[in-house]
């Protein structure tokens, strides 16, 4: 490779290059296109070199010493889980634990996670009676349940190849045994008292007979290797997945006797002659996940029962084999149901551990998921308007929400209050109790695979490099008719969600173009809210005001105040209790010395906001809504158009789109 590079810097066209192969003619055009895959072939080789350097073989009595040093090798599979996801971070917010592990593909879960750790990770990982029970993650379609897995799998695949999360087996062994079942039974617990590790299972028959035919039965000196976790190498990683009951096989699970061998070993009984095979078997130190596990056939279920228990399963003519290995399974709702009213799955319902996955109930947290699926997709060059995916969230939102029980708040108020969002007369408190009147909340509704559909159907129809808002909600419109697990009751309630996202929306685009209208918009902000300030100074302290340009005292100016109070709705009766609330936050900001600015306050930067669209509102109708714009409009609306590309995030069509429409709200 390098000689083909050596050649290749010193021509001057590909063509004046002999070449001996076709591989060294694709090579040398590779190389001189950029050099892109000569630097990927570098990074694998690196990769490779890097994996190499973290192998380690040794003998058993090598691996004590390691045992010695570092006796976190030694962890269970629970607890080499609940390790990694604790050592990617974690945050606390408004008293909830943040896993940054999710943190990347998981959003709106904060508490399904914060669970999910709490109640099974950490109580599995103390060794504590949780770590015998089947993970069960259940909740709707497309909620989030399987990328859960997913991550937990791909996190296991790279923490086992750091210092931390390091995994040692006896070497040759196709179950990745813990090398610690070496140790006599009679010796563990002197063991533990001189490492403090404790050593759970048996050896395996294959180990066992190994060490008395390979070893002589000097345990010292079986050989230890160094594995990585692969679900590709079915390393430490077993999933399984339910076909038809009549020909899928328990062998899948448990491994098989291997027919060829029977004849040279002499006996079936024999574990040189059976395979160990099975996803139970490579799963062993690490993690198995059942898909759709509640689909099974009853002869695979009951093997669970002794592995979650006893931490063993039976496999052929032998005694029962010991496994290390988190069990996880994920199955929806109506599954789940079904198979807790069979009385015949009690004995393996008291074994599982559920932990409800819901659709995500944060508006700003579901646009994200919709970013991530649009940035993963071919759609990504498409460019979508600012604010289009916050409508479909709204909408997609609002389906998995129960109507509140609680007088005086309705379901777009519960949905900002659950975003995070001010809203009037209510707070965190409030937010807790909304959350208990429906435990099971957001089990239900639009799921987000149905909205990036439609998203998709958008963009092909319009056949454009932009779409907006509008263009997704209609297209989400058009999908009900089409969607034939919605019932008509529900399909009537999800038009009027698109009502009410269509008129959230409104209020954006409104918002948008009133901020791209505003010359110098902060300025413009910074300015009156000063005024209204010192107005409020003075009215809470019953003083006058000294007129700047002719030095004359006067009164608060009540009309101004008032003029921008009304803006979000407070009233005459509410008003000295709102002025003096911005006074304390006034005073506490300049105690602790910090300067009071336009976002210290969000219902007032709300409230100085629409005042000034207010002011502009006559200037922004004329100005969007004239077919025939003269000069100065024109000059105007190009300004506009021009602020919201660069600060807005909009394209030349999208921001001219979004003018024309907000023109025709303000014309109605």
């Amino acid at each position: 490779m390098k000689g083909i590079v050596a050649i290749i810097e010193g021509q001057k066209s590909i063509s004046s290059i002999r070449y001996h192969s076709r591989t060294n003619f694709i090579l040398c055009k590779k190389a001189l296109n950029g050099g892109r895959t000569i630097d990927i072939l570098s990074r694998v080789k690196r990769y490779r070199e890097e994996e190499n350097q973290l192998k380690w073989e040794g003998t058993f009595a090598e691996y004590l010493e390691i045992i010695k040093q570092r006796p976190e090798v030694a962890q269970t599979a629970h607890s080499r889980v609940y390790n990694m996801i604790k050592s990617a971070g974690v945050l606390e917010r408004d008293g909830h634990k943040m896993y940054q592990f999710f943190g990347r593909e998981i959003f709106g879960l904060e508490s399904a996670l914060e669970r999910l750790v709490e109640e099974y990770f950490h109580p599995a990982a103390r060794r504590l009676d949780v770590r015998k029970r089947i993970l069960l993650l259940m909740g709707p379609v497309s909620g989030g349940k399987s990328t859960i897995v997913t991550l937990l799998k791909r996190g296991l695949e790279q923490y086992s190849r750091t210092d931390e999360g390091a995994v040692y087996a006896i070497k040759g062994c196709p179950m990745h045994e813990d090398p610690l079942h070496l140790i006599p039974h009679h010796l563990r617990e002197d063991f533990y008292k001189e490492y403090g590790v404790r050593i759970e299972g048996s050896l395996s028959p294959l180990n066992t007979m190994r060490l008395e035919q390979d070893y002589g039965g000097r345990i010292e000196d079986v050989l230890v290797e160094r594995i990585f976790f692969s679900e590709d190498r079915r390393v430490g990683i077993g999933t399984f997945t339910p076909s038809d009951p009549k020909s899928q096989d328990i062998a899948d699970l448990t491994g098989s006797i291997d027919f060829s061998t029977i004849a040279e070993f002499g006996s079936e009984s024999d574990p040189r002659a059976y395979r160990f095979d099975g996803e139970l078997n490579k799963a062993n130190r690490g993690m198995m996940e059942f898909q759709e596990m509640l689909k099974l056939d009853e002869k695979f279920l009951w093997h669970l029962l002794s592995l979650t228990q006893e931490g063993n399963f039976k496999a052929g003519r032998f005694a029962l084999i010991s496994a290390d290995e988190l069990i996880v399974a994920h199955t929806n709702e109506t599954e789940y149901r079904s198979f807790i009213s069979n009385k015949k799955n009690e004995a393996l319902h008291s074994r599982i551990i559920v932990i409800p996955i819901p659709y995500n109930l944060k508006v700003s947290e579901e646009e994200r998921i919709y970013e991530k699926m649009i940035r993963e997709s071919d759609m990504a060059h498409v460019h979508i308007a600012p604010h289009a995916l916050r409508a479909a969230a709204i909408f997609s939102v609002l389906t998995r929400l129960e109507v509140p029980k609680k007088a005086g708040i309705d379901l777009v108020k519960k949905m900002r209050l659950y975003d995070g969002e001010s809203v009037e007369g209510y707070n965190s408190v409030d937010v807790e109790e909304l959350k208990k009147e429906y435990p099971n909340e957001g089990m239900h509704g639009v799921d987000p695979r149905y909205v990036i559909n439609r998203i998709s159907s958008a963009i092909i129809r319009k056949d454009v490099p932009s779409i907006n808002a509008l263009d997704v909600l209609r297209a989400l419109k058009d999908g009900l008719d089409q969607h034939a697990s919605i019932s008509d009751e529900d399909r009537e309630k999800y038009m009027n969600y698109i009502a009410v996202a269509r008129r959230e929306y409104d209020d954006i685009a409104k918002n948008e173009v009133q901020k791209a209208f505003v010359y110098s918009y902060e300025e413009s902000a910074k300015h009156l809210m000063n005024n209204y300030l010192d107005n409020v100074e003075a009215f809470c302290n019953k003083n006058k005001l000294r007129d700047p340009l002719t030095g004359e005292e006067m009164n608060p100016d009540e009309k101004l105040m008032r003029s921008i109070e009304e803006q979000i709705g407070v009233s005459e009766n509410a008003k000295r209790a709102f002025r003096e609330e911005i006074l304390i936050r006034l005073s506490a900001f300049a105690r602790k010395g910090k300067r009071f600015d336009y976002n210290s306050h969000e219902r007032l930067r709300e409230a100085i906001q629409k005042k000034l669209f207010a002011d502009l509102k006559d200037v922004v109708k004329i100005t969007t809504s004239s077919k025939t714009p003269d000069e100065s409009q024109l000059k105007k609306i190009n300004e506009v158009v021009a602020r919201l590309i660069d600060e807005h995030g909009y394209d030349s069509t999208s921001a001219n789109e979004l003018l024309r429409y907000v023109g025709s709200l303000l014309n109605r």
